[in-house]
């Protein structure tokens, strides 16, 4: 019987373990900024939803920098990825990202707001900007149906190849 119970357990952790590697990736860099950037959807989607443009508003102040510079990882992470296709890919990231995030506060209704609206007094409350990325990291904004960090496609690993040789 333990064979038998140990079998599956096993079983179970190898099924889990892509599920986990998708949300997972091999940078810790490029980890942490689409952290950060799902903390800035969820963030944006509360003030639109719950009326906290001041908040929000505070937050952008408060990290601009931290956030320009997040952006910019982001942007370097895309353009790595897809070259030409970049703006494209990147665009398409933010709005599913924006949109399962809405769908999550469409889900939980009401409670939405009173539920999530404590993430500002929480984010605005660091002690210094240096604190985001593990705050961001620890709050596991990014939904599930949202893909991160997915292996380069082959037709874009086909042109830089190409890219590569002609040089």
């Amino acid at each position: 019987m333990r064979r038998f119970v140990s079998a599956v357990a096993a079983l179970t952790l190898l099924s889990a373990q892509p599920v986990l590697a998708q949300r997972q990736c091999s940078s810790v860099s490029d980890q942490s900024a689409f952290e950060v950037q799902a903390l800035r959807s969820q963030l944006m989607v509360l003030a639109t939803g719950c009326h906290d443009d001041e908040k929000y508003n505070a937050f952008m102040r408060r990290y601009q920098a931290d956030l320009q510079a997040n952006e910019r990882s982001i942007n370097a992470y895309f353009q790595h990825r897809y070259g030409k296709a970049a703006q494209v890919e990147h665009d398409r990231f933010v709005t599913d990202l924006a949109n399962a995030i809405s769908r999550q506060g469409s889900d939980l209704g009401g409670d939405f707001c009173p539920r999530n609206g404590l993430i500002f007094n929480e984010v605005l409350a660091l002690e210094s900007a240096a604190q985001l990325t593990e705050f961001a990291a620890g709050k596991n904004l990014v939904p599930g149906s949202v893909e991160i960090c997915t292996p380069m496609p082959s037709s874009a690993t086909a042109a830089r190849k190409m890219t590569s040789k002609k040089k």
